[in-house]
């Protein structure tokens, strides 16, 4: 696969998995997110997510200005807490452009760092069967 190709297949990835959870609700968003962060903290640390998790708050901003950045560290217990307040306040269109917006940046950062290849696979490693099916409909298509 040539790196356009794989770049559009993790973006479809984020695109399907926020079609399904976002129906419902934020929370369904934020579920995401924690499954993204736990297998990334194994890999990166809590501080390296976190870098990168606010860098890509940063970027989004431009677009969609409501969401939050805390200016306090993010806490384990409640980290995603600013996320899901910022897409509560907003229309169920809103917030799943914001997050999936969010998701994508944040993805693309990852993917700059460690490549395409390995970005799929934590993905996979996150989200399991639903990676799964998009890499085979890719394939197939």
């Amino acid at each position: 696969m040539t790196m356009d190709t794989r770049n559009l297949l993790r973006h479809q990835i984020i695109k399907s998995l926020l079609a399904h959870h976002m129906a419902k609700g934020g929370g369904g968003a934020i579920l995401l997110w924690e499954q993204l962060a736990t297998q990334l903290i194994s890999l990166i640390g809590e501080d390296g997510f976190v870098t990168l998790y606010d860098r890509s708050v940063v970027l989004a901003k431009a677009i969609f200005p409501w969401l939050e950045l805390s200016a306090q560290p993010m806490q384990i217990s409640h980290r995603f807490a600013e996320l899901r307040s910022s897409l509560d306040g907003q229309s169920a269109a809103a917030a799943n452009a914001a997050n999936s917006l969010l998701l994508i940046t944040f993805t693309d950062i990852i993917a700059a760092l460690i490549g395409e290849e390995m970005s799929i696979n934590t993905l996979h490693s996150a989200w399991g069967h639903v990676v799964d099916k998009q890499v085979k409909g890719q394939k197939n298509g």
